[in-house]
């Protein structure tokens, strides 16, 4: 396969995943903030939606302060914010109309629907109307083109590369995610008793794991109350959670191993590295060690990893 059409296909993946996870995040940070609690934690949990997605210099440089509307419409419908939804949305129907001839006519039309219709929804005032019924719109499309990719794509390099893209962009998202989240509560791994809301904690960490579809499949593996200790070990070693980092480097490895070529077996060792690491590892080790430290450390190794899939791959030779 051309190196350009790989690059097209992996980012096209990359885009309609990240447009999802950025709904997912917002939509979290939308019900919490109906929560009660103090106009602080209000305050933190927004500028968190900024710090997940490394945006917090380029929203400063059009906003002065920051509060629930700008952050949402800065998130949402600014396309002067590369990871904006609708930004992201763009992208991906335009990297998808560079291959057209290699999509299949439902994945192409998927695409270019979901550009149309959310062009047509945010000048009508939708989004404003209702924030959490576009939110599911978003994740709906996005679930929509990963099942008619799946189902009507010859099972090829193509597929492989759109795949690859879609889990790689899913670890970066869900590390993002636990490590922010975490970090705003982490009194909550230190045994802070004082003035604890049980009732607010249950609702806190119950919508980080609705945020990643997680919330029923909690219940089903640990049948007991929601423990943070136990919320990170569901999203970072659960090789059966859809949205976890174990299940997504499973993914990577898998597609990496299907495309490989000459010059890429370091970066399956470097990926193999990483997925076994994940394993094998036991959430008490990576909590003694501190959350954070380890989460900011696998952000940079998927990064690492991106590069490497990019330089093997997607870089056309020569260029």
């Amino acid at each position: 396969m051309l190196s350009r059409t790989a690059d097209h296909l992996f980012w096209m993946s990359r885009y309609t995943e990240r447009a999802e996870n950025t709904a997912r995040m917002l939509d979290i940070n939308y019900q919490t903030s109906l929560l009660p609690q103090s106009a602080a934690a209000v305050q933190a949990g927004w500028e968190g939606v900024l710090s997940i997605s490394e945006l917090m210099p380029l929203f400063g440089t059009w906003h002065k302060t920051i509060n629930p509307k700008e952050v949402m419409e800065f998130m949402v419908k600014d396309e002067m914010n590369p990871s904006s939804i609708v930004s992201c949305i763009k992208s991906a129907r335009e990297n998808a109309r560079a291959v057209r001839g290699t999509l299949t006519t439902e994945v192409w039309e998927t695409q270019n629907q979901t550009w149309l219709e959310i062009k047509r929804m945010l000048k009508a005032g939708e989004f404003e109307d209702d924030p959490a019924k576009f939110f599911e719109w978003v994740k709906f499309r996005s679930h929509l083109s990963r099942g008619v990719t799946v189902g009507t794509m010859l099972m090829d390099e193509a597929l492989h590369f759109m795949r690859l893209g879609t889990f790689l962009e899913r670890a970066d998202n869900t590390a993002r995610l636990v490590d922010v989240k975490f970090h705003a509560i982490q009194s909550d791994f230190y045994g802070d008793e004082t003035s604890k809301d049980q009732e607010y904690d249950f609702y806190h960490w119950s919508a980080i794991l609705r945020s990643v579809s997680g919330f029923e499949i909690y219940r089903k593996v640990y049948r007991n109350v929601i423990k943070p200790e136990r919320v990170a070990e569901l999203l970072i070693l659960r090789p059966d959670m859809p949205r976890s980092l174990h299940a997504s480097l499973n993914a990577v490895v898998e597609n990496l191993s299907l495309v490989a070529n000459d010059q890429s077996s370091e970066t399956q060792r470097v990926a193999g590295k990483l997925r076994a690491e994940l394993q094998y590892g036991r959430i008490d080790e990576i909590l003694a060690t501190g959350l954070h430290a380890y989460l900011t450390q696998f952000l940079d190794r998927i990064n690492a990893l991106g590069a490497r899939i990019s330089r093997d791959f997607l870089v056309p030779s020569g260029a």
